[in-house]
């Protein structure tokens, strides 16, 4: 089976997670430090805090935002469901809008529509790898005096507009689960280049600490460990490696099948979490591609606001409604050897034949 995600483990995070353990520090220690300041860097930002997931970053993200009960938030509800979890997490209401005809990002002009005197953020998620237009949310937010907040768990590394995937925000929130661009088993991390948002973000994660045991406001205990920090510093510098293979994968698909089905925006700042086809014929390809020995996979099969938990914020949002029976995600990953790629496009092409 040609597996839709395979996550590269190697020497180097082996051996970095060896070296953790006979420090014997492995929590909210010096490799937490070192990544964060790695990983800042790399996004262009000054600063960047550890969590122990991406829905946990977002969620601090929302807070120190100032984000509570009788404010909403405007996002999309063609996403994973933690984007709006953490939204409910953070005593708020979630303002569904749609994305862009044709695409699978936020619709800035839905945005604009959307804004009311409860608005406190926006929360754009960079879909699959792909960035949102930051510079008309960011004038959008900048007009109205609203945070912006990016979603960015599956866009590690992505660029637009000369800038990086966790810098076009106030915020920028990552996840490091398995399947991401980079993981570190578990994990996740907030961007930003505000000092005093950064502080109160190590707060937050940390019980509402300033000084040891000067707790000055409800807080959680969100902090990564250093184990995880290990195999995140040494993921980082892979990063660049594995985002290139995965737009070369993109790229061979691309070529292979732009006539048969529709292949996704081949933006140059694009990192391909996943490569996502659309064709009305979704379920039987997916069923073709199942009985060759090819994963693939459907995200999303619903709008958030289809589930029990968030039926109360129904929208209108039919762009994103006409994606649910034609999205399907074959496998991109970096491990993919160049005869399983053959092998996919090929197997995509005959079913059409």
């Amino acid at each position: 089976m040609i597996p839709i995600a395979r996550p590269l483990i190697g020497d180097a995070e082996r051996e970095a997670v060896d070296r953790v353990l006979r420090s014997g520090i492995i929590a909210q220690g010096p490799e937490v430090a070192a990544f964060e300041a790695e990983f800042a860097a790399y996004c262009g930002v000054a600063h960047a805090v550890a969590t122990t997931s991406g829905t946990t970053a977002l969620h601090l993200a929302l807070l120190a935002a100032d984000v509570g009960p009788g404010d909403e938030v405007i996002t999309t509800p063609f996403t994973f469901f933690a984007t709006a979890s953490s939204i409910r997490m953070a005593g708020a209401t979630p303002v569904f809008v749609d994305v862009a005809e044709g695409g699978f990002l936020l619709d800035p002009a839905a945005v604009q529509a959307a804004l009311t005197p409860r608005t406190r953020a926006v929360l754009p998620v960079q879909l699959y790898g792909e960035i949102c237009d930051m510079a008309a949310l960011r004038a959008i937010c900048d007009e109205a005096g609203v945070a912006l907040i990016e979603d960015a768990c599956q866009a590690h590394g992505a660029e637009r507009d000369g800038g990086r995937a966790g810098s076009l925000g106030d915020m920028g929130c990552f996840s490091f689960y398995p399947t991401k661009n980079m993981t570190t088993s578990e994990g996740g991390i907030i961007t930003t280049d505000d000092e005093a948002l950064a502080d109160r973000l190590r707060s937050l994660r940390a019980h509402g600490q300033g000084a040891r045991y000067q707790h000055l406001e409800m807080g959680f205990n969100y902090r990564l460990t250093d184990v995880a920090a290990a195999i995140g510093r040494a993921q980082l510098e892979r990063l660049p490696e594995f985002n290139a293979a995965r737009r070369a994968n993109a790229a061979h698909y691309d070529a292979a099948l732009c006539e048969v089905v529709r292949v996704p925006d081949a933006s140059p700042g694009h990192v391909y979490h996943q490569y996502t086809i659309r064709t009305p014929r979704r379920d039987a390809l997916r069923d073709h591609l199942t009985d060759a020995g090819i994963g693939s996979g459907v995200y999303y099969p619903q709008l958030l606001y289809h589930y029990p938990p968030l039926r109360e914020f129904a929208a209108s949002c039919p762009h994103a409604e006409a994606l649910l029976g034609e999205v399907l995600s074959l496998p991109v990953h970096p491990g993919l050897t160049t005869a399983e790629r053959e092998q996919t496009a090929a197997t995509v092409k005959a079913f059409f034949e």
